[in-house]
């Protein structure tokens, strides 16, 4: 008649006595946090079975083993009274502990709503990652998802879409063309390079995101100025083949290997296939994806020293004496650049297009991103723009990881107010020290 019934309602049936009516025992899974964190926690179905986020990918972790209870029947299938006996026990689950801080998360959730909102955005996503270690400590994208009322569900809700969709990034993607400039010794951040206004490549004309005369600047400048003809032609001084090689290096085409289903790897076309057009608009984050999840994994390179961690949520097994490790990858060769692409990503907040954050006592590196959107009908939509920035505290006792951004934002807009709010909450909760330096 009822599965799962609530015991006060089983209560009161039982309370009547009513012949024929018979009571098992049973569990139910219950989310205390209702919302918060649902979409990455997910949910299980009214069998236990996990089918969506942690609940789906731990599985067979959590749900345990089911037992056996035998029945005796009468004519009609009329159970018998008190013939009815255990076959097989049955094995519980073990618990799993996450990395999630729910209160980060709970903040985390209110300013990417809030954010998405005042840009008229479609969809958001943000996330924290402690770059020392991969533990990621918010992570959230919308529509959210409450696992506790799955009577209406929104279509994309129940997946962490930072790690399930990837995206052409824009101009997030140059720190990666610049440390590889940095990394082969071709450019420094100090030497100049002339930028016209223009350039044409296989019947395209490629300008910067703001109309400007020709002009030279050093290579901190146009990563700061975030001009896409400065970066091909850093990016041309390095070659493209190197570039596609610099890029492979940085695991920027691998799936990250979280632990949550449905990870992307992203696109890029291999690079002897590449046009001129293509090869100019990768070096500037146009003609390749990746994911929220995938940026966050190499700008965490630069605060690791040089070492990607695999993000992840599972920190222990308390009822297994497995000790729960994760691979990391020894991604930047030359170490002496990272200082260097550090300070240039500083000047991107000081001097150039993410001068709006202020974190008082504290310095910001980062980067913005303000990418085109490509159309099903071939080509890019029009004034419809997916915008973001992510970045981290240099020179303090942090190694968190911010990554914001909304989708289908009209007129592009800014998410720098998103990670300025987050961070510094992440500064009140975690007691971070800035150091010198």
């Amino acid at each position: 008649m009822a599965r799962k019934a609530e015991e006060e309602a089983a209560g009161k049936v039982q309370s009547l006595k009513l012949p024929g009516i018979y009571f098992l025992p049973d569990t139910k899974r219950v989310y205390p946090n209702g919302q918060v964190g649902g979409q990455i926690v997910g949910f299980a179905d009214i069998d236990g079975n996990g089918i969506a986020g942690l609940e789906m990918y731990y599985d067979e972790i959590l749900s345990g083993t089911a037992g056996k209870l035998y029945i005796e029947q009468g004519v009609g299938g009329i159970p018998i009274p008190g013939a009815s006996y255990e076959g097989e026990k049955s094995v519980n689950g073990q618990d799993i502990i996450i990395s999630l801080d729910i209160r980060l998360q709970e903040y985390v959730e209110e300013r990417l709503v809030k954010g998405v909102e005042s840009m008229k955005g479609e969809s958001g996503t943000a996330m924290v990652m402690d770059a020392g270690n991969g533990e990621i400590l918010a992570a959230a994208s919308l529509p959210l998802f409450n696992p506790a009322d799955t009577s209406t569900v929104e279509e994309g809700s129940t997946e962490f879409k930072g790690a399930t969709q990837a995206f052409e990034p824009g101009s997030t993607f140059k720190a990666v063309t610049m440390l590889a400039v940095l990394e082969s010794g071709v450019l420094t951040p100090n030497d100049s390079i002339f930028c016209p206004s223009y350039l044409s490549a296989d019947n395209y004309s490629i300008k910067d995101a703001r109309d400007r005369a020709d002009a030279t600047y050093t290579v901190t400048e146009i990563l700061a100025r975030s001009s896409n003809v400065g970066t091909l032609l850093a990016a041309e001084r390095l070659g493209f083949f190197q570039l596609y090689q610099y890029i492979l290096d940085y695991n920027l085409t691998e799936a990250t290997g979280i632990d949550y289903p449905g990870e992307s790897s992203g696109y890029l076309l291999e690079q002897s296939q590449w046009s001129q057009i293509q090869a100019y608009n990768v070096s500037f984050g146009q003609g390749v994806s990746v994911t929220p999840l995938q940026q966050v994994r190499f700008y965490g390179a630069l605060v690791n020293d040089g070492v990607e961690c695999t993000p992840h949520f599972l920190i222990k097994k308390p009822q297994s004496d497995e000790e729960v490790t994760y691979e990391t990858a020894e991604v930047i060769r030359n170490k002496q650049v990272i200082g260097d692409l550090t300070n240039m990503l500083e000047a991107v907040i000081t001097e150039g297009t993410a001068q709006d954050i202020s974190i008082d006592g504290y310095r910001v590196a980062g980067k913005t991103g303000t990418a085109e959107i490509a159309s099903s009908a071939g080509g890019y939509k029009s004034g419809i723009y997916n915008v973001s920035f992510v970045g981290f505290l240099p020179h303090s006792d942090s190694q968190l990881v911010c990554f914001v951004g909304a989708t289908d934002v009209p007129g592009g807009g800014n998410s720098t107010p998103m990670f300025q709010d987050i961070m510094t909450f992440a500064i009140d909760r975690y007691r971070i020290v800035p150091s010198e330096g």
